[in-house]
Formats: structure tokens, C-alpha cells, sequence
């Protein structure tokens, strides 16, 4: 393997140490090599943290190790160039001596993009960009969209037979994909700062929509329940609304069912948010707008149909998981996870770009951006 592509990888393994805990902030990993020898790593730290470089250039010191002619630097996403919380990423590489820099994707901030690179060169660095690029790209999706347009990222995951359905006619789902499938599930899951399911989903199933996985503490992303009617308060309370991380739940409902809402509120201690639809959207914008003024940057939407259509036919579903087992319902009562689209042709599909394929046991996942016509 070509030595770059390799240390890269190494650079990749260490930013995922660090996936899912630098909102808004991406996730970057940084190693630093002599010889073929990794000698020093690193990865982003929580907001108001290190940057992936300056915990690399930390642990270098720490080890002893000096700078040669040898000496490189390999980090997954352009340093940056301008000073916030920490000091510019530039100026610590400039002042460690380190004369080659490699690079796996480029910043998208429009404002920043290529500025990095271009202070390194001019400097008299040795620069080599767009090493594992698409992979060093992928491990930030929420930033990426964020930085660029502004917006929330919003995802969607479906698990489906071979037959695209989500659901037997009766609404039962459990399991359609085997375990290992939805370990994946549970890891993209822990990448999202929210969550969020319709009323329909929380009385079928009563979800815990928290992040469980081997060998860590169970804990919550920011939980959303769409629930129109109000439907999911009753007597035998979900275990959203009940457990530790209740605090963390917001149930989302429109504004003509505010006074409603305020009284559940009150009582369960659940907080809401009541929005405005626009132009028949259901809230969908009133609620992409809410994000924003929450700091919310990136939402995963597990179901039901009913959420998956609105935002499908909102355009405001920006990429999609779907995981597909190798079984078969042959039902058309069976419930598909989009309706309320009629198009003419394959043309007026909705497509999925950028699109990244994977094998959990007998279980696939296609995933990529959605594409409107």
C-alpha cells in the first residue's frame, strides 16, 4: 500500500475516536510519521478543545520526539487558518518545523476552503491534498452540510425486505435486519446530535431512542416526537416521556394544538415545540428553523412513513440509509416507508448520489444523498 494512503488511514481511525462528540465542529484525526512509524496522534477534542493537529503536535512533544527531514504530518480535513477558540492549526504546524503536510479533504467552508493549504505552500510546506478524500469527506456529513448551506443535515434510516417494506400490514417490524445491522443502525445513530420518530412509530414499538452500545454507558441524543393529534399521551406514558433522559425528549405538534400541548406540558414536564405550517408542509420549515436557533445541526429520522413522506415531499430529507434483508413479504398491504408521490417516469425519481454500499452478515446498506428532480 502506498505509504500516504496507509498513514492516512491511520489519520481516519483516529477521527473516529472523536465521531459524534464535536458538534459543530467536525471530527478530525491527525497522526504524525517518521520513518514508517506513527510516533504521534491525535483527534478533535469537544468544543472549546484541541484541534486534531494541535493534539497530534502535543503527543509528539510528550513522546520526546524532534523534528528531521522526515517528519510528517497526515490530517483528515485542512488545517485551519483563523483563530476562535483555539489558535489557527496553521500556525502551530508553521512554528513545529514540520515540512510536509498531507491532506484528506479540503475545508467546504467557502470561506476558508483551500486557505490552509495555500498559507502552508507559501511558507515553503510540502503540501499533498485529497489523500482518501471520499472517506475523509465521510466522516463528516452533518459538518459538511452545515458550513455549506447553513441548514440542519437531515437523515433518514429505513430498514426493508426485499420487497420494500418496512412493515407487515399489522405494523410489526421486529427484526427485519439481524443484529449486526442494527449495531450499524446504533452507530450512526451515536454520530447524529437528534433523533426523531413520528406518534405512530412510538406507540407500535414504545422505542427507547438512546444510544446503546457494548462497552459504553447508555446515553441520548436530543429526542423529537412528531405527534400531531397529541396521540402519545396516555395513561401508560412511553418510555420517552419516562425515563432518565426524558428531559432530552421534545414532542413536536402544530401551533393550533399549542394550548393542549402546554397543559401536557406542564403536567409531564415534556417540553414542546409548537410550529407554523407553511404552504401545507406540516411545521417542517418552523421546525428546520427551530434547529438552527437550538444549535441542532444534524437530525436522524428512524420513521415512521408517514414523518419519511413529509419531509420527502418537503425536499427537506437530505440523505438516506437504507438497510435491506434478504427477505420477502409479498404483501401490497404491507407498509412501504414513502408514499404521496406520483411520478410520470423514472426521470422524476428521487435519486441517491455519492452512493456508498456495505455488508452486515446476510443484511446490505445502500446510503447516499438524495437528489431531487
Amino acid at each position: 500500500m502506498n505509504a500516504d494512503l496507509k498513514f492516512m488511514a491511520e489519520a481516519i481511525a483516529a477521527a473516529r475516536k472523536a465521531w459524534g462528540n464535536t458538534h459543530p465542529n467536525p471530527a478530525v484525526g491527525a497522526v504524525i510519521v517518521q520513518g514508517d512509524r506513527v510516533v504521534a496522534r491525535g483527534y478533535t477534542q469537544p468544543v472549546g478543545g484541541d484541534h486534531a493537529e494541535i493534539r497530534a503536535l502535543k503527543d509528539f512533544r510528550e513522546q520526546g520526539a524532534t523534528v528531521d527531514a522526515h517528519t510528517v504530518l497526515y490530517v483528515t480535513l485542512e488545517p485551519c487558518s483563523t483563530e476562535g477558540r483555539t489558535g489557527a492549526c496553521t500556525d502551530a504546524i508553521l512554528g513545529s518545523g514540520i515540512r510536509r503536510v498531507v491532506i484528506g479533504a479540503i475545508d467546504p467552508n467557502p470561506a476558508h476552503r483551500g486557505r490552509g493549504v495555500a498559507l502552508l505552500q507559501k511558507s515553503g510546506l510540502s503540501v499533498t491534498s485529497g489523500v482518501l478524500e471520499s472517506e475523509c469527506t465521510d466522516l463528516n456529513l452533518i459538518f459538511n452540510h452545515w458550513v455549506s448551506t447553513g441548514k440542519p443535515f437531515i437523515a433518514a434510516k429505513i430498514a426493508t425486505t426485499l420487497d420494500g417494506r418496512i412493515a407487515t400490514r399489522g405494523g410489526l417490524s421486529k427484526w427485519i435486519t439481524g443484529p449486526k445491522a442494527r449495531e450499524d443502525v446504533m452507530r450512526w445513530r451515536s454520530y447524529f446530535p437528534a433523533i426523531a420518530v413520528g406518534s405512530g412509530t412510538v406507540l407500535a414499538d414504545d422505542p427507547q431512542l438512546t444510544i446503546r452500545q457494548q462497552g459504553e454507558p447508555e446515553r441520548s441524543p436530543q429526542r423529537f416526537i412528531f405527534d400531531r393529534n397529541l396521540v402519545t399521551f396516555r395513561d401508560e406514558r412511553p418510555k420517552v416521556y419516562t425515563d432518565g433522559f426524558a428531559s432530552q425528549t421534545i414532542v413536536v405538534t402544530p401551533e393550533a394544538r399549542r394550548t393542549a400541548a402546554e397543559a401536557f406540558s406542564q403536567k409531564f414536564g415534556i417540553q414542546i415545540w409548537s410550529l407554523n405550517e407553511q404552504n401545507g408542509d406540516g411545521g417542517i420549515q418552523a421546525f428546520l428553523d427551530h434547529c438552527i436557533e437550538a444549535n441542532i445541526y444534524g437530525v436522524y429520522i428512524e420513521g415512521g412513513a408517514h414523518l419519511l413522506s413529509g419531509f420527502l415531499r418537503a425536499k427537506a430529507l437530505h440523505y438516506l440509509f437504507c438497510y435491506r434483508a434478504p427477505k420477502l413479504l409479498g404483501d401490497h398491504s404491507a407498509l412501504a416507508p414513502f408514499f404521496g408521490r406520483e411520478p410520470a417516469s423514472m426521470a422524476e425519481s428521487v435519486q441517491l448520489a455519492e452512493v456508498k454500499h456495505e455488508s452486515f452478515g446476510d443484511d446490505q446498506l445502500m446510503r447516499g444523498f438524495l437528489r431531487y428532480p
